[in-house]
């Protein structure tokens, strides 16, 4: 089956739908001189704030970052626990590994790739002083029971909101339920900057502050440090340009969903497990992640059709090498099962009906 190939994501096309309103944005922060820390920044943390729903925003250089400073403005180190899905990028647990504390690997929900609240009441210890609930693929993670379970037990809820903007739980956004919310705008996300850019969502003011130093030196004051802070700053230039795309996330949102419909009715009845969404609220389908068994010769499939596909994410965390000697016995069933099966396949506004179809078509055919 012929074609132009098809990518898993298209950042210059969308910044050909965009590009007059972009390039304005840019020429208006190059002209103006400043570049960091200034009233663009201050705008999108405002405007950020009110479409989360939350009292504070704060913006950083990264979604790892926005973790990492999370992590450390709720005063997390040495000695402490934190719990994470074994099924995510490494960025959530590295953050919590930066603080000098463990993550302790918890499994996930098969059908919405999420945090299982049952394994994370079986993870809890003494040490436990936070959870990271990760929004996988663009809907929230059980966050009432996830919310319950850290309120008895006094802990910090951080909520990993880096594939959910926009999405909701019971009517309250990603980002407006824990103590924090940690946002990436990482080129390929539905928010995407053009480059590296994170946001934190913050409950207290007193968070809000800490982070603020945090990002900038320790320091409110120039050459004043009070705190070991780090050089994470969201520049002007992506502020500016996230700013243009905020105004178009509903709609970009919105044809992703019509994008998922149509994935799901095409590849209605053919073996692949399709994904679910769990009726608690709007997914923002940052991802469409199907399973396989044969997931290897669909991917081989594709890629000979000039059509991109992605494994997130081929290893629990706890076999990643990088955590893989700690954690040597453990093994989480679904964490593993999703590891083995998983194939995302292309969603992005862009994507044309005709490309989706030849995507669904290689599919029926080897599947």
């Amino acid at each position: 089956m012929s074609g132009a190939p098809v990518p898993m994501c298209d950042p210059a096309a969308e910044y050909g739908a965009l590009a007059d309103e972009i390039d304005a944005a840019v020429r208006r922060v190059l002209a103006s001189g400043r570049y960091i820390l200034g009233p663009e920044g201050a705008a999108l943390e405002a405007e950020i704030a009110a479409f989360v729903g939350a009292p504070h925003a704060v913006g950083v250089a990264s979604g790892t970052d926005a973790l990492h400073l999370a992590l450390r403005a709720a005063d997390i180190g040495a000695g402490d626990e934190v719990i994470v899905p074994a099924f995510t990028f490494v960025a959530t647990a590295e953050a919590v590994t930066y603080t000098g504390a463990r993550p302790v690997f918890a499994d996930i929900d098969l059908a919405t790739f999420c945090l299982d609240p049952r394994s994370v009441e079986r993870c809890l210890t003494a040490r436990t002083r936070a959870i990271v609930a990760v929004h996988l693929f663009g809907q929230t993670a059980p966050l009432a029971e996830l919310a319950a379970i850290a309120r008895e037990r006094r802990l910090v809820l951080v909520e990993d909101c880096a594939q959910a903007l926009g999405a909701d739980d019971s009517g309250r956004r990603a980002g407006a339920w824990g103590d924090f919310g940690c946002f990436s705008f990482y080129p390929t996300k539905n928010l995407a900057a053009a480059g590296d850019a994170g946001m934190v969502t913050a409950q207290s003011a007193r968070h809000a502050e800490r982070l603020r130093m945090l990002r900038h030196h320790g320091s409110r004051q120039t050459y004043l440090h009070e705190r070991l802070g780090w050089n994470s700053r969201l520049d002007e230039l992506q502020a500016a340009i996230l700013r243009v795309k905020l105004r178009h996330l509903e709609a970009f949102n919105a044809r992703r969903a019509a994008l998922a419909q149509r994935y799901s009715a095409l590849l209605a009845g053919t073996p692949l497990v399709l994904p679910t969404a769990h009726g608690r609220g709007r997914h923002v389908w940052h991802q469409y992640t199907v399973r396989h068994r044969r997931r290897d010769a669909l991917r081989a499939a594709l890629g000979e059709a000039g059509i991109a596909s992605m494994i997130y994410y081929p290893l629990p965390l706890y076999r990643q090498p990088l955590y893989a000697a700690e954690h040597a016995g453990l093994r989480l069933e679904a964490a593993e099962e999703a590891a083995a099966t998983v194939l995302g396949l292309p969603i992005y506004p862009q994507l044309s009906d005709a490309d989706q179809r030849r995507v669904c078509e290689v599919l029926a055919a080897c599947a």
